[in-house]
């Protein structure tokens, strides 16, 4: 094995097991309560549906079209755009004095949907490129809605569980990430590099402040809820996306920009 290889098998189970803890300590802090009360409101609700699967996605489409960005640069776009229900968007609305609630259940909402969305219409949006709707499928069912499901159950058949799990998920999800991504700059220095000064950071950059103002503008006037619509709408599902890339694209430039963009995405929106 070379020193390459060994690194990409280390940037690879860390970032599997970042996905698999983050979603079942999510699950174990959560209650069906929480996750349906906020969802009451369906015009909301439509809005925020038509803004994470419909206006982002071809927002993405679009910059792809119009930007003399690399297949795998394109491939590593559309996979986030699709990618929604971003595990980070209650802290960020807790930051931003949103609407807590909201947010959660626009998370969990969001992040079960794209189970489904994404092996429809990736292959749609990536013309030419072999995408397998099962194994995408397989993928996100295995990696993320189990391990939540397990946490929803753990947290409804006690209370004390469910803390325990959040908080030892919450540290091995935190080591898990930073593992990765220490391994996988390791691994993609150059690409990443040559990334800063390509047309991908500019379409990155386009991406993040489109999608932005795509779900303040849909949020309506309570600010709370705006918030968390831009938020939750540029924000987008990294460990969804870390799954479908690792599992799809392995070995290509896509994973090396869905990196840089869940940095800058956070460095973006934390301010």
């Amino acid at each position: 094995m070379t020193l390459a290889e060994f690194i990409g098998a280390i940037s690879g189970l860390p970032g599997l097991l970042f996905v698999v803890t983050s979603m079942l300590g999510m699950g174990a802090a959560l209650t069906m309560t929480m996750i349906l009360q906020p969802l009451k409101n369906t015009k909301l609700v439509i809005l925020a549906l038509v803004a994470n699967f419909i206006l982002v996605p071809a927002l993405a489409y679009v910059i792809t079209l119009v930007l003399p960005i690399s297949d795998d640069q394109k491939i590593g776009l559309i996979v986030l755009a699709c990618a929604a229900g971003a595990p980070f968007l209650p802290k960020l609305a807790q930051n931003a004095k949103g609407s807590l609630g909201f947010s959660v259940g626009l998370m969990v909402l969001l992040m079960v949907l794209t189970v489904i969305y994404m092996p429809i219409v990736m292959p749609l949006l990536l013309p030419g490129v072999s995408v397998n709707r099962w194994d995408i499928l397989k993928s996100l069912i295995v990696l993320m809605l189990i391990p939540l499901a397990i946490g929803l159950l753990i947290r409804s058949h006690s209370v004390e569980d469910g803390d325990h799990w959040k908080e030892l998920t919450g540290k091995i999800s935190s080591v898990g990430l930073l593992i990765m991504m220490v391994a996988s700059l390791a691994l993609n220095i150059s690409s990443i590099i040559d990334f800063i000064g390509s047309w991908g950071l500019l379409a990155m950059v386009l991406f993040l402040v489109g999608s932005l103002i795509i779900g303040m503008l849909l949020g309506g006037r309570d600010p709370g809820i705006r918030a968390v619509m831009g938020l939750g709408t540029a924000n987008r599902n990294i460990a969804a996306a870390i799954v479908v890339v690792t599992q799809n694209f392995a070995g290509t430039d896509s994973f090396p920009f869905v990196l840089v963009a869940s940095i800058l995405g956070l460095l973006f929106l934390l301010p």
